[in-house]
């Protein structure tokens, strides 16, 4: 694994990142998720709500590794207002497309960290009728939670509380292409 990582490493050229979770690495957890999630949701209706931007990666992947009958849609939402920190008070940019009535919702996002957006998110959802609600975080960043309520069902791994970057997540619009994640060493150079 440290070899394909300082290959793939040394392919983006980028000495300010340090591979945290390599393409295999994340490849086989998403195929574990994705069993489990087919399991957890036979016979139902099911919706995967991807959180944009960064969910979408996760999203895709996650989706080609469940195998049920599914629907999917997005939402855009903000807490940020020229802020550098999250307000909790969320800001709906891009509605659902379909009613999630009487629907099976699994709420698919990138990083869970304060929890305090994704904890507004969830309340908002649940005044709309869905069988139920649940939530796969691709990444649960769990030291600078707020929300401690806030449960993860579904969760690609923990990590620690720094900068990191990869396979959706970004650091200032950059780096969300990358197919593993990444910590960034000095995040004032990114």
């Amino acid at each position: 694994m440290a070899a394909e990582s300082t290959q793939i490493a040394s392919e983006f050229n980028n000495p300010n990142l340090e591979i945290l979770y390599s393409v295999d690495g994340i490849h086989a957890r998403i195929k574990d998720l994705g069993r489990q999630i087919t399991r957890d949701y036979a016979g139902k209706d099911l919706v995967l709500v991807g959180v944009l931007k960064g969910s979408c990666i996760f999203l895709a992947d996650l989706m080609r590794e469940i195998d049920l009958p599914m629907t999917i849609d997005f939402m855009s939402v903000s807490s940020y207002k020229n802020e550098m920190k999250s307000t909790g008070d969320v800001e709906i940019l891009k509605d659902l497309s379909n009613p999630i009535r009487n629907k099976d919702v699994l709420v698919v996002e990138d990083i869970v960290d304060t929890g305090l957006t994704l904890s507004r998110l969830l309340e908002i959802l649940g005044t709309r009728g869905a069988s139920s609600i649940k939530l796969a975080s691709f990444l649960d960043k769990p030291e600078p939670r707020i929300k401690k309520e806030l449960v993860i069902d579904y969760t690609g791994f923990v990590v620690p509380n720094k900068f990191v970057v990869g396979y959706g997540l970004d650091a200032a619009g950059r780096y969300r292409n990358l197919p593993f994640i990444a910590v960034v060493k000095d995040p004032s150079a990114a």
